[in-house]
């Protein structure tokens, strides 16, 4: 009998109508002879009411006690199912993380899965179960302590399972039916994706396409784990959604999958930086330490023993990197004239595993933003994708002139 493991976000599990629902597309692939885990979110906004109830309780909390009470959500959801189901006439039943257990390391609300024995499970559905209801987002430390995994731990908990129980296929569904293009809401002409590579929804979930959290894809390529992404809220067909699948799956692909943005960037620039060995680890040591999110490092040609260093990351934590940087410089650890800071920037990134086997795809995207009259202010490559930072006001315009650019709406 096959594994399936399908993974229900917030959205799709709100209230008791749609965990109703939920319960009725679990029973569809229970009878069509799969063996299923479902993993299951908080109610949407059952989290974040959590995590305000611990902040009001003490502004500085026992990440432990944290993650006990954040946890509790997903109990919730999974026990509510769990009882649908069994009013449905299916075998399940629930479990939490250190039931099952899912083996985590001991860092508090943002652990990472270590191990997921199979043998509690394996034992329940040789007794006939026929589906078991997971709260997805918590595990079990060494030290027995309940730990969650950080924002969108559920989607990396569904791929672990699925990966733990060789299961054929991994089915997140969300309030979006697939994969597109770049986001509709942008782009009226945006296109679901039938299939995109593994490699490609990485750098787009890492760009800022929010459909998949990235841990979980990385987790996915590793272990070759298939993902469809699908929407709770339309009718299924066999091929519905969006398979993220390897390369080889793929027979034949555009040069460029998809236009990613994330829109609240900022960029800064230490100007005339003493130019030495060591300057980079010298900046950039702190900037991590502070809990700084650096993306982009472009250092320019050095002139007379100095040089500029200019780097983007969230517009949010641009006042942690200036007292970082200043801090280092107090210590006599850098040594550089003035800080400059743009908190009006987006980043802009064409991402397709095309681009390795055609030549002329900067080109392209750089002659369809110059056409549209957009500077371009920082640029970043790999293998897969080109990144650009761009002013903010023009982030829009950027992104519908490069799927245009591309023809993405064309299959």
């Amino acid at each position: 009998m096959t594994r399936l493991v399908m993974k229900f976000g917030g959205t799709s599990v709100a209230n008791l109508e749609r965990i109703k629902r939920v319960a009725k597309r679990v029973g569809v692939e229970v009878a069509r002879g799969h063996e299923v885990i479902v993993v299951v979110s908080a109610m949407s906004g059952k989290t974040n009411e959590l995590v305000g109830w611990v902040n009001e309780t003490s502004p500085f909390y026992d990440a432990r006690e944290y993650d006990a009470v954040v946890s509790s959500g997903e109990n919730v959801t999974a026990g509510l199912l769990a009882l649908v189901l069994q009013e449905n006439g299916i075998d399940a039943r629930s479990w939490q993380g250190w039931q099952v257990p899912v083996l985590t390391s001991s860092v508090h609300s943002s652990a990472r899965i270590e191990d997921i024995p199979p043998a509690n499970l394996d034992a329940k559905f040789a007794q006939g179960m026929k589906v078991a209801v997971v709260a997805g987002f918590q595990g079990i430390s060494p030290e027995g302590r309940i730990t969650t995994l950080g924002r969108g731990g559920s989607d990396t908990t569904a791929v672990a399972f699925a990966a733990a129980f060789d299961a054929v296929r991994c089915d997140i569904y969300t309030d979006v039916d697939g994969v597109y293009t770049t986001d509709p809401r942008i782009v009226s002409k945006a296109r679901k994706l039938d299939r995109i590579a593994f490699e490609e929804m990485l750098e787009l979930a890492s760009l800022g396409a929010k459909v998949l959290q990235t841990r979980s894809v990385e987790l996915a390529m590793r272990y070759k784990v298939k993902l469809r992404v699908l929407s709770s809220f339309e009718e299924q067909s066999d091929d519905a959604g969006t398979l993220v699948c390897d390369e080889e799956d793929i027979m034949e692909s555009n040069v460029i999958a998809g236009v990613a943005f994330v829109r609240d960037e900022a960029k800064m620039t230490l100007v005339s930086v003493a130019d030495r060995p060591g300057v980079s680890a010298a900046i950039f040591g702190p900037l991590s330490e502070a809990g700084v999110n650096v993306d982009m490092i472009v250092q320019n040609i050095a002139e007379d023993g100095r040089t500029d260093m200019t780097f983007s990351l969230p517009v949010d934590q641009v006042a942690r990197a200036e007292k970082a940087v200043a801090a280092a410089k107090d210590r006599g650890e850098i040594d550089y004239h003035d800080l400059i800071a743009d908190e009006g920037v987006s980043k802009v990134s064409v991402v397709g595993i095309g681009m390795r086997s055609h030549a002329g795809v900067a080109a392209r995207m750089f002659k369809a933003l110059s056409d549209e009259g957009v500077n371009i202010k920082v640029i970043t490559t790999s293998e897969i994708k080109i990144s650009v930072l761009i002013d903010r006001k023009y982030m829009e315009l950027a992104v519908q002139a490069l799927h245009d650019a591309f023809e993405l709406e064309t299959a």
